[in-house]
């Protein structure tokens, strides 16, 4: 499964022009966070750039394993078992995925993905088999709990890594913040992963660009492949076209499954999710990377208001797979 933040947007805002739209104009805030880029888009009488700033510095300092002090590296390193609020919230969601997805989706999965080279504590050693075996008894979400505000792991050497369900989770609480100083209209983009509510500065729903899956592990190419409209949703991309390690034996692909230990097979090139809530996009599309097609249509389905689109290689194309109810592709 994808645990490595620095996977760029997978999709791109169709951007128009931002004149006032209603009785108060929109403001834009963009910048750097978390080894990626954020634009946000809002209606406001009055900027709100400071809170958004504060809202993202609060995301890391619960759950970035870049920061020694965050409540998760304090965790991992054993310094401390207590949880925050943010930490609490994301890990039961990463409880539910992990059900639906039967494990494909596990922020546990951290030794394995370092073991890789894909993590933040990378050995730069090829994994054997002993290393891996060993790394996967440490494995399994499914087995943690939190009592009052206590995290408990099946293992002191347990360790979390949420970076595959943060950036949606970071956009969700910065509409949350945007819509308790009174704007319900703003798309809130960090890393490709989106939340958005009511309209646009045309007064419409959020049109947003889907990338065609290009491969590059050294650039970031943009080419559009389908565009849709959609508002008061999450929407969330992973793919592995433009995160992978090429090696004497062939490609190595970031997205690790937590049941073998071992880069998942590319069955598919990538898949984009809607759903009710961006975090919950964000985490629906890393477990589809970790299935095959037929698993990752049925996850999506049995869950209530999720929606996917998949991209799967053909030859020398691609093909598309929408299921029930994706959003229509506009002209």
């Amino acid at each position: 499964m994808r645990l490595h933040h620095s996977l760029l947007p997978l999709f791109t805002l169709i951007t128009t022009a931002c004149s006032g739209f209603g009785n108060a104009p929109y403001q834009k805030c963009e910048g750097s966070v978390w080894a990626t880029t954020y634009h946000i888009t809002y209606r406001s009488h009055r900027p709100l750039d400071d809170s958004i700033i504060h809202v993202m510095r609060q995301v890391e300092m619960s759950l970035s394993p870049f920061t020694d002090s965050s409540t998760v590296s304090r965790i991992n390193n054993g310094v401390s078992v207590s949880t925050d609020t943010l930490f609490r919230r994301i890990f039961l969601a990463s409880k539910e995925v992990n059900k639906l997805s039967h494990g494909a989706f596990d922020p546990t999965v951290a030794p394995l993905v370092n073991l890789w080279g894909f993590g933040y504590r990378n050995t730069g050693i090829p994994p054997t088999d002993a290393m891996i075996d060993s790394a996967l008894t440490l494995v399994g979400i499914d087995r943690c709990h939190i009592i009052a505000d206590t995290i408990v792991r099946p293992t002191p050497h347990t360790e979390f890594n949420f970076s595959a369900i943060t950036k949606g989770y970071g956009c969700d609480l910065i509409g949350e913040m945007l819509r308790r100083n009174g704007c319900t209209d703003y798309m809130v983009e960090i890393g490709g992963e989106m939340a958005v509510s009511g309209a646009n500065p045309r007064g419409d729903r959020w049109h947003v660009m889907v990338d065609a899956p290009i491969e590059s592990d050294t650039s970031v190419i943009h080419s559009r492949m389908a565009v849709i409209a959609i508002t008061d949703v999450g929407v969330a991309t992973s793919g592995n076209y433009r995160n992978f390690r090429q090696e004497e034996h062939g490609k190595v692909w970031h997205t690790i499954d937590p049941v073998t230990g071992r880069p998942a097979h590319p069955h598919i090139l990538s898949a984009t999710v809607v759903a009710p809530s961006a975090m919950l996009a964000d985490a629906l599309a890393t477990a589809c990377m970790a299935m095959p097609l037929d698993q990752a249509v049925d996850m999506i389905e049995r869950t209530p208001a999720a929606a996917a689109m998949f991209v799967q290689p053909a030859d020398s194309t691609y093909r598309i797979t929408r299921t029930s109810r994706f959003p229509e592709l506009l002209p």
